[in-house]
C-alpha cells in the first residue's frame, strides 16, 4: 500500500482533508493519511481536530502561519494549501500582493522547498486570474515550478462536478518533476446527471431535528417584510420591492445582498463574511438558512461538527472547499499515481 502523509497550511475546517479520506476509501492501496495541518483560528483549529484527527489533536498547529516553525515540522508526503484568497477575490478590493494576505502562499513555496512532498493541491479564487493584473497568478505558477514541480492549473467550476453551488476556484496540482506522472483535471461529464439543485441539497434528506449548527437566524420585520416581496432568484435590487423597503446604496449593487436562492439551480457562492444580507435566504421561507442548510451547500455531511459560535461557524463554512469537489480532484491524483485511467479534460489556464 503507497500511503502519502498529508500536511496542510491554512487547512479550515476540513474540506480538503475530509475530501481526502473519502478519496483514500475510494482507491485502493493508495491512500492519503493525514499528517499536521495550521490555521490561525482557534475555532477552526477545534473543528478539524474533533473531524479529522481526534486521536491526535497534537497534529493541528493553531497560529500565525508566519510564525510557523517549518523545520519542527514531520516530514510529508503531500501538501494542500488553500492559501487566503481576500487579496485575490472579485469582491473587495483585489489587492494582490500589496494585500496582508496574497503573499501569503510563499509558506507553502517554503514547505515545498524543504520536504519536497510528491504532489500538492493548492486552492485560491478565480479572481486570482486578474490579480496584479495577471502578473499574480504568473508569479505563483513560476514559485511553484522553481520548488521543482510540473504544474496543473484549472479553473474548476464546481456546479459542474455535482456540488449544489456555483463555486469556481483555480486549483493548482503539482508533481515533482522527478517523478513519471502526469496530471490532468478530471472531466465533469461524469457528474452531468446528478441533482445538484439547492432544494435537493437542503431537503433531500430532511435535516434532522437535532443536527448540529442548525440554529435558525432571527430575521427583523423589516427584513421578513422585504424578502415577502423577493422571488426565488432574485435580490434587493431587481425585485419589485416597495419604496419603504428598497436599499439606499449608492455605487456597487452586489447581486447577491437578500438574493433568495432558486430551488432549481445550484445555490449562488456560500462566503464566510459579510453584513446584513448576504447570509443566503432560503427560496421559499422568508429567512436566511441555517448553518447547516450552508454546510450542505458545501456537502460536509451532517454529522460534522462545527466549534465554535454562530458567526465563527458561518465564516468556517463558507471560507472552505467543498469536500465533494476535493474528493473528485484527490481521487484523480490518487489514480493518476496508480495508474488507473479516468475521463479528463485539458487544464483551462495556462501554466
Amino acid at each position: 500500500m503507497k500511503e502519502f502523509k498529508l500536511g496542510e497550511l491554512f487547512c479550515g475546517p476540513g474540506g480538503i482533508a475530509y475530501g481526502a479520506k473519502k478519496a483514500s476509501i475510494e482507491i485502493e492501496d493508495f491512500k492519503i493519511i493525514h499528517e499536521w495541518a495550521n490555521d490561525y483560528d482557534a475555532d477552526t483549529c477545534e473543528t478539524y481536530r474533533h473531524n479529522i484527527c481526534p486521536e491526535s489533536p497534537e497534529s493541528v498547529i493553531c497560529g500565525d502561519v508566519r510564525k510557523l516553525d517549518i523545520d519542527q515540522l514531520s516530514p510529508i508526503d503531500a501538501l494542500a494549501f488553500g492559501f487566503p484568497c481576500n487579496d485575490f477575490s472579485q469582491v473587495g478590493e483585489q489587492k494582490g500582493f500589496n494585500g496582508t494576505f496574497g503573499p501569503l502562499y510563499t509558506y507553502g513555496v517554503k514547505v515545498l522547498n524543504k520536504f519536497q512532498p510528491s504532489w500538492f493541491f493548492a486552492e485560491n479564487v478565480g479572481g486570482l486570474k486578474s490579480a496584479n493584473d495577471g502578473g499574480a497568478l504568473k508569479q505563483i505558477l513560476n514559485d511553484l515550478k522553481d520548488a521543482g514541480y510540473n504544474i496543473y492549473p484549472h479553473l474548476y467550476k464546481f456546479e459542474e462536478y455535482g456540488v449544489p453551488q456555483a463555486r469556481h476556484r483555480i486549483i493548482i496540482i503539482g508533481i515533482r518533476k522527478d517523478l513519471p506522472f502526469v496530471f490532468a483535471p478530471p472531466s465533469p461529464l461524469e457528474y452531468k446527471d446528478i441533482n445538484n439543485s439547492a432544494k435537493n441539497a437542503i431537503e433531500n434528506p430532511p435535516i434532522p431535528d437535532n443536527a448540529f449548527n442548525n440554529e435558525l437566524t432571527r430575521q427583523s420585520v423589516q427584513v421578513v417584510e422585504r424578502l415577502k416581496h423577493i422571488k426565488p432568484g432574485e435580490n434587493a435590487f431587481n425585485a419589485n420591492l416597495p419604496e419603504h423597503l428598497q436599499l439606499n446604496v449608492k455605487g456597487a449593487r452586489i447581486s447577491q445582498i437578500y438574493k433568495r436562492l432558486h430551488p432549481d439551480k445550484p445555490a449562488y457562492t456560500v462566503t464566510g463574511s459579510g453584513g446584513g444580507g448576504t447570509h443566503i435566504y432560503h427560496y421559499s421561507e422568508h429567512r436566511a438558512l441555517t448553518n447547516r442548510e450552508r454546510a450542505r451547500l458545501q456537502t460536509f455531511p451532517d454529522d460534522y461538527l462545527f466549534k465554535g459560535t454562530k458567526e465563527s461557524v458561518r465564516k468556517q463554512i463558507g471560507m472552505a472547499v467543498p469536500p465533494r469537489g476535493a474528493q473528485i480532484i484527490l481521487e484523480a491524483v490518487l489514480k493518476t499515481f496508480a495508474g488507473i485511467p479516468y475521463k479528463s479534460v485539458e487544464c483551462n489556464v495556462k501554466a
